[in-house]
């Protein structure tokens, strides 16, 4: 039997076919209607081919959401090549290992940090553009062939490789494929009830994940509209939400909590709001509800990892929705909770929740023995702990057992103790969360110093600030004589007492 072929940029394609005039991609007064866009993404693959990108080469996004990064990422999908997004706050070593783990020949990175970019693109040998308002226009117009034709790709080959980490070790490239960006973008497209008239404010960031499926992806197959705040700020939503009567927005709970205690709130209308989706960390129940009586709009929480493109569980508009759950498994997706025999475990006891389905990766890039860890039997191992109950609600006991989530953004603990472990006066390291009201969780690190040593707090605080990206460095660090450990030596988290900042 045959792969099936449809690369899913045919989807991008087919939007500007079936109706050019339709607005796409909004940033304030720039619009760009679906036909406008698709004349973009053509000069775009054109600009890409002469560079040499093609079938199955990787190509580096490191954009904030600006139209530029649409153009980009549908022209590299529509060369079958594949889309690595990045994280534009990366310092140099960071963009220098994903883009060597890729093996990606180009970066397209944004113009305000060309010096890590280029310094981490030249660490990997790739080429880096640096993408300026006004000026990368001139690259689409520099008497460029457009690439109209779509390439064929099958359902299985790679789309996009989005980098993770569990809780050791460097991040690793999970490998989405076309079918599951298909899967993926139809099922949040429907979790909304989407379609040509649907407004979604897209302030979560297109390089992840959640931003990248339930925002970008499910509006070009509802054929709606996305309209762009690269950076979130409450008030600036709130009045993206009334200029362009936004029906649905997607974010992290910290973003609801802030658009909910605004002081300005009630000067902006947001009754365009409909549906709403939230993930990436457990919602307060008391933000659930407020801004629901609030704005009149229902927040449907769920879950889902890189590994899932973002998606597998969700409350969903036509059952009840239970504050504090996950909901139940969407799109043809099967979850269920184990024990560590793989065993599944009865109604209310805590144990590894598992999926499999659409949305699933194929492995991770070019790491079979961690592919195989986390894919076993066709089950995706997630390392989050939940409890389901009678009708089939999931509730999340506790992340992956250390994954710190610092206002929507994943902080892998390993890494940066990595770093500390680096400074000449440090023994040992535990980096963990350190709840924070506003954040959820702040990136908190337990030091002990190395006999006859000495260092501040400041002085650690600079020495990690400088070597990974503004968003993972701890803020809280304190000093123990000693970490507390189990028998075998292992540092014992749970053990240590968190630190106010």
């Amino acid at each position: 039997m045959g792969r099936t072929m449809t690369n899913f940029a045919q989807e991008q394609r087919n939007a500007a076919v079936d109706s050019p005039e339709r607005p796409a991609v909004k940033l304030d007064d720039l619009e760009l209607n679906y036909g406008a866009l698709d004349g973009a993404v053509g000069l775009m693959a054109g600009v890409l081919r002469d560079r040499g990108i093609g079938v199955g080469d990787r190509v580096g996004l490191q954009l904030p959401n600006v139209p530029y990064f649409p153009v980009v990422y549908w022209a590299t999908l529509r060369l079958g090549a594949v889309v690595v997004p990045m994280n534009p706050l990366l310092k140099a070593d960071e963009v220098g290992y994903h883009l060597k783990d890729s093996g990606a020949k180009i970066l397209f990175a944004w113009h305000d940090f060309a010096a890590p970019c280029e310094a981490g693109a030249a660490q990997a040998g790739a080429e880096c553009v640096l993408v300026k308002p006004g000026e990368f226009e001139g690259l689409l117009m520099g008497g460029v062939e457009a690439v109209a034709e779509v390439t064929e790709r099958a359902d299985d080959d790679p789309a996009v490789i989005i980098y993770t980490s569990g809780t050791t070790g460097r991040p690793k490239g999970a490998v989405l494929t076309h079918a599951n960006l298909r899967a993926g973008a139809e099922t949040a497209r429907d979790l909304v009830n989407a379609g040509p008239g649907t407004v979604s404010v897209a302030t979560l960031p297109l390089f992840h994940v959640f931003g990248m499926n339930a925002v970008q992806n499910s509006a070009v197959v509802a054929r709606g509209l996305i309209t762009l705040v690269p950076r979130f700020d409450p008030e600036k939503v709130l009045e993206v939400i009334q200029r362009d009567r936004a029906t649905t927005f997607a974010g992290v709970p910290t973003m609801y909590a802030a658009l909910l205690h605004h002081p300005n709130r009630g000067a902006y209308d947001a009754s365009s709001l409909d549906i709403c989706a939230s993930g990436g960390s457990a919602m307060p129940v008391e933000i659930l509800r407020g801004f629901d009586e609030a704005f009149g709009a229902t927040i449907l929480e769920g879950y889902g990892l890189s590994e899932s493109t973002g998606m597998g569980s969700f409350n969903t508009v036509d059952r009840e929705r239970k504050p504090g759950s996950i909901g139940g498994p969407v799109g043809g997706t099967e979850m269920k909770v184990v024990d560590d025999a793989g065993d599944e475990l009865p109604v209310g006891e805590p144990g590894e929740i598992v999926m499999r389905g659409p949305f699933v990766m194929a492995g991770y890039w070019e790491k079979p023995e961690a592919t195989a860890d986390t894919l076993r039997d066709g089950w995706l191992h997630t390392g989050d702990i939940a409890t389901v109950d009678e009708e089939g609600y999931f509730f999340i006991v506790d992340r992956k057992k250390e994954l710190i989530i610092r206002g929507g953004y994943n902080v892998y603990p390993r890494e940066i103790e990595e770093v500390l472990y680096a400074h000449p006066a440090v023994l040992e390291a535990a980096v963990i969360g350190v709840p924070h009201g506003d954040l959820g969780e702040e990136v908190g690190a337990a030091v002990v110093l190395k006999p006859g040593e000495h260092a501040t707090a400041d002085e650690l605080r600079q020495f990690v600030k400088d070597k990974v990206a503004a968003y993972k460095y701890p803020r809280v660090v304190w000093f123990l004589d000693e970490l507390p450990k189990g028998s075998t030596g292992k540092i014992l988290k749970r053990e240590i007492e968190p630190q106010q900042g």
